[in-house]
Formats: C-alpha cells, structure tokens, sequence
C-alpha cells in the first residue's frame, strides 16, 4: 500500500490530501519497465559474454593456453633450426663424402618424401590449437625420417671409409727396393731386346738392379699366393694378392723371407734379390696384375718417390735399351 501524502492549506487551516497526476504516474511506470528491461539485457549480455566476468579458474586456463601457445612457438623455433642444420649435414654428405666413395647421392625426394596413406593425426584434429598441434607434429616426424635416412647414410660412408682405406693400403704404391740399394733402373715397360735372343720383345714389368742380397719389399698389402720356382723364366719368384683385382710379382729372387698364405704389409721384407731362372745379371724383375692384365708399373710409385725422382725413373723406364730377362 502506497504512502499517502499531505500538504497544509492556509485557506482552509487544515491538511489536504496530495492527489498524483495521472501523467507523473505514467510516467513513473515507464521508467520502472526501461530500467527493468535495461538491467536484464546487460545481464544477458553477461551471461553470453563470459570473457567480461571470468572466474578464477577461467583465468588460469586462459595463462596456460598462453603458456602452450608460446611453448609451441619456442618449439617451432628449435625445430627450423634443426632443420637447418639437417639440411647442411645432407648437403655435405651428397656433395662431399658420397662424392668422394663414389656413392649415388640421396634423392631429394627420398629425404623429403612425407607419410601418405591413412590419416596419422586424426587424434590430434578437433580441438582449439589442432591445426598448430598437427604443423608441429608433421614436422617432427619428417624430421626423425629424415635422420633415420641421414644416419643409414653416414653408417654407408663409414662401410666405404673402411673399403677405401683396405684399397689404399692394398694397392702396390712404392718401389719394391730402396733406391739407396739400387744399382740402376735397367729396364721399363714396353718393348725392349732380350738379352739371349736379341729379338725385339715385350717386356712385361720394370727391371731394377741391384747386388745380391739387396731386400725386396712388399709393395701393398696382401696375402702371399705363390713362392716357388716353378713358373718358366722368372726363377724363384713371390706372387702377392692384394685384392680389389691387383697382384704383384717378383722375380729372380735368390732367397725368400715368406711363406704361401702369409699375410704381409706394405714395406714388409718378403726376399732378396738374387739371378734365378732366365736372367743375366741380378736384378728384381717386378710385374703387376690388374684383374689378370699386366700394367706399367711405373704409374704405382706415388707412395715412395719424389716428383724429381719419379721423373728420373720414368725417363730411364722410357728408353728402349736391353732388357736383363
């Protein structure tokens, strides 16, 4: 029930009862309805918006999806530089180490190709951050494939490493007597006379002379295959099997200081120099075999002789003089 109001009238010398306008009434209710509805759409709009009174908990979640949010960003960070550095241990692996073994390089499409087939990150699809989740997770896997490749590649250029250095060592690189017990280098490659027919005939290694005795030396590594007298002409004589399809052979020998199936290194004494079987003077005849060709000799003595001295024997090895078998 509403207040009812008085006023005093001095006329009358009595209180009267104030009547409202009918207008002011209306008016008052118009503004009750406004302000009601006005207070209830800000409070809807509220309600909607909850970004405008966030709880507590709300506020934490938020922190933490910033936190991930930027965690994802150092970690995209790492991954480039990874991949940077990836893709600079591919490039040297292709343009330098499998260059120098002699290796086919990997494809790039090899090292880059990605996952086809079913969907692997349906799991990750739905949420508020799938798209980065799947962009970080994709470049992940690329990156691990490309390792596991990059890795079975250097585990392949260690394998070749390990060849080439056999081969190195195996191939006959130094003259098998030492030129301070060399007498001369009396004959090359080529065609040359024979010392008892004086027929023109080719001669099929080098010939150095030397005194009786002078230590022979074996030229690579290898395996002693024969150390006997009995191929015509070259007396006792050591055959070496050195692999990779090369043999060297000595002969005239005067004595030996190996056996059939030793295995000998590069610089190891294997015999002497003597005049055994078809021969004038003491010397060591020496022949290398190329996957059963005989070669020049002379392009083998990289591992001994100067360039001066190289020189000097390729210009005696070049005269067509008498052979000494």
């Amino acid at each position: 029930m509403s207040k009812v109001k008085y006023y005093y009238d001095p006329d009358t010398l009595s209180y009267r009862k104030i009547e409202p306008k009918k207008s002011k009434r209306y008016r008052n209710v118009l503004l009750f309805v406004l302000g009601s509805a006005l207070f209830g759409f800000l409070g809807l709009i509220i309600l909607l918006n909850t970004r405008w009174v966030n709880t507590p908990k709300e506020l934490s979640l938020e922190r933490e999806v910033r936190n991930y949010e930027l965690q994802f960003d150092i970690l995209s960070k790492k991954m480039q530089q990874m991949e940077q550095v990836l893709a600079n241990i591919e490039d040297r692996d292709n343009n330098i180490y499998r260059l120098y073994f002699e290796a086919n390089p990997i494809p790039e499409e090899q090292r880059r190709a990605g996952f086809g087939g079913i969907n692997r990150y349906k799991s990750l699809e739905g949420f508020n951050n799938s798209e980065i989740i799947i962009d970080a997770t994709k470049r992940l896997d690329i990156i691990q494939k490309q390792m596991v490749i990059q890795s079975k590649s250097l585990d392949e250029i260690a394998k070749l490493a390990e060849e080439k250095e056999k081969l190195l060592a195996a191939i006959p690189a130094i003259q098998p007597i030492n030129n301070e017990d060399l007498t001369r280098m009396a004959s090359g490659y080529g065609w040359r006379s024979d010392p008892f027919t004086k027929a023109r005939k080719m001669h099929w290694g080098m010939d150095f002379t030397a005194p009786r005795g002078t230590p022979i030396y074996a030229s690579g590594d290898g395996k002693i295959t024969r150390a006997d007298n009995k191929s015509s002409g070259y007396g006792k004589h050591i055959r070496i099997d050195h692999g990779y399809g090369y043999i060297s052979l000595y002969g005239h020998l005067s004595k030996y200081n190996v056996t059939v199936g030793q295995k000998v290194k590069r610089g190891d004494l294997i015999g002497f120099v003597g005049s055994t079987g078809r021969s004038e003077a003491p010397h060591l005849h020496y022949e290398i075999f190329k996957d059963g060709e005989r070669i020049n000799p002379i392009n083998f003595y990289y591992g001994s002789l100067t360039a001066e001295e190289f020189e000097n024997m390729l210009k005696h090895a070049n005269q067509e003089n008498q052979s000494l078998d």
